[in-house]
């Protein structure tokens, strides 16, 4: 009976201990993968500042920063996969959504497709303090050594932010269509091969029209989150 006890308690230990290995290892990725985040963002900000002060105009500012923004954009692929093999406690979905919009705007849109510049600065400004701000919060987080104006930032600024980018995104795609429709860009017309037809123009007029289903149920997500955090904390100080 003894020699049974000692073994399940070695088994635990084992187990407990290939758990903690892990959670630091995971933990090592993610802090590290933040810090990198956060200075890419970092950068792409130094370089639009730079930008308009040398020039002082945003034309053309976008072609200065396309390669920084197209790869840290989709460097945060990598976001779905935290979720999916369970590293980070977030909806796949949700993130997918969200990375999957950014991922579609920087390549398809902004990177093929004649647009609206002013549209495109507008949102990627939105996104470039967005992501400083989330980034931060999440390297601060995992070092244990959160400042409370970050916390603060993270959920308060999406407020106002997270509206300002839609608008950026639907104008930018609203002012792709005229084009869109003339060059029948991405679409495949009958006959061919395949017996399919797509119009591209139409598609995005149904990804322009997706947004007012999703930009509601992400918007409140953050406002969820929002509560828990801030709210919780003023609890917490109430009590004590």
């Amino acid at each position: 009976m003894a020699s049974g006890e000692e073994d399940g308690t070695v088994e635990e230990k084992e187990t407990n201990n290939k758990k903690r290995t892990k959670g630091a290892i995971a933990t090592a990725w993610l802090t590290i993968y933040n810090i990198a985040m956060t200075a890419g963002w970092l950068v792409l900000a130094v370089a639009m500042i730079r930008f308009y002060l040398q020039k002082g105009t945003h034309k053309g500012l976008y072609r200065s920063i396309a390669r920084i923004l197209k790869f840290f954009q989709t460097l945060a692929l990598l976001e779905v996969g935290h979720c999916a093999i369970g590293i980070v406690r977030t909806s796949v979905i949700v993130t997918g959504v969200q990375v999957s919009s950014r991922i579609f705007m920087v390549w398809f849109i902004t990177h093929s497709i004649r647009q609206n510049e002013q549209s495109v600065i507008l949102f990627v400004v939105v996104w470039t303090v967005t992501e400083i701000t989330r980034y931060s919060y999440y390297t601060f987080n995992l070092l244990k050594h959160l400042p409370y104006f970050i916390k603060w930032a993270r959920y308060n600024m999406f407020i106002v932010m997270y509206p300002l980018g839609v608008v950026g995104e639907l104008l930018t795609i609203y002012a792709a269509l005229p084009y869109v429709r003339r060059s029948g860009m991405y679409s495949l017309r009958l006959p061919n091969t395949y017996n399919v037809s797509f119009d591209s123009y139409y598609f995005l007029i149904i990804v322009m029209l997706s947004y007012i289903p999703l930009f509601p149920q992400l918007y409140f997500h953050m406002l969820r989150q929002r509560r828990r955090v801030l709210h919780g904390e003023i609890i917490m100080e109430k009590e004590e």
